[in-house]
């Protein structure tokens, strides 16, 4: 079945160019079928790319999704066109009485900054708290992640000494997780932080546990299932330039950035990537897309009722 995504939207052209089915508004409304609502709180500078991203992810699985875009209230974001945000996305403050069947919130570029000092923490924090009584299950990436769990577990967040930056391999800690079936033992992630969570500072009887780990950046996913979540640390979603893109523009600011590692073939700048993490990427989602299918309550009404 097809993403149902608004009919305008620039992800529309890309997926389809892909060969992704998207399923436009006109259409949509004549199935006599529950899509299954998907919110994306989309925190990402460039969140045109990141909505093609994550739709084309939410999309590649049998069932109907209905994706709404959802942005903090009253924040303004300065490297989209006002009139896309306008457009196509929903304050969280107008959307707060709905419910949804998942919930995924982003990476934002303010990993260094203390959780407290970012201008939309204490909304962040009302929209974590809201997602336990009107959403079914939540995927967080990156920042979002490392977010979700100082605001449910208090886990602080560590400055690196230098960037983790690149694809690197890592492992499968719980084959039986409904979350990985189908994954291999050994599997590559790309990786862009200043900041990492470690698995020291879980909580001993917070219910946590560790899906993915890397030998090279450590955490890579967490579940947690007393709050319905999954907490990402890196970015199984970026597209095969996403790294190179973000290391060119580095160098052309002429900020201090590291080649990113294991990413570029012999580690050529001036060639292609390679992608080693895309079907990976469709798998943990349609894990996760199935995972609440299989869970959620026809009624929505019922969502979020203990």
């Amino acid at each position: 079945m097809p993403i149902k995504i608004p009919d305008d939207l620039p992800a529309c052209a890309t997926l389809e160019a892909e060969g992704v089915m998207v399923m436009r508004d006109t259409d949509a409304v004549r199935q006599d079928i529950r899509p299954l609502r998907i919110g994306l709180l989309n925190l990402m500078p460039n969140k045109i790319r990141t909505e093609a991203q994550l739709a084309r992810l939410l999309g590649a699985t049998p069932l109907q999704v209905e994706l709404t875009l959802v942005k903090i209230t009253n924040h303004v974001a300065r490297h989209t066109p006002s009139e896309h945000m306008i457009s196509f996305y929903r304050d969280w403050e107008d959307v707060r009485t709905d419910r949804f069947d998942g919930f995924v919130v982003t990476g934002a570029p303010v990993e260094t900054m203390p959780f407290e000092q970012v201008d939309y923490w204490d909304e962040l924090r009302r929209i974590f708290d809201w997602t336990q009584t009107h959403v079914h299950s939540c995927f967080n990436i990156c920042w979002g992640a490392q977010a979700a769990a100082y605001h449910f577990h208090r886990m602080p967040k560590h400055r690196l000494a230098e960037k983790a930056f690149g694809v690197y391999r890592h492992r499968n800690l719980a084959p039986a997780s409904p979350y990985l079936r189908g994954f291999s033992d050994d599997f590559s992630i790309p990786v862009s932080r200043w900041t990492e969570s470690r698995r020291e500072d879980i909580p001993g009887r917070s219910g946590l546990k560790v899906l993915m780990e890397s030998d090279e950046v450590g955490l890579c996913l967490l579940d947690d299932p007393d709050h319905r979540s999954l907490h990402m640390f890196n970015h199984v979603e970026y597209d095969s330039s996403s790294l190179a893109e973000e290391y060119f523009r580095d160098r052309a600011a002429h900020k201090q950035i590291a080649m990113p590692r294991h990413y570029f073939p012999a580690d050529d700048p001036t060639r292609q990537p390679e992608n080693r993490w895309r079907s990976h990427a469709h798998l943990l989602f349609g894990n996760w897309i199935n995972q609440i299918y299989q869970t959620a309550p026809f009624d929505i009404t019922r969502i979020g009722r203990r």
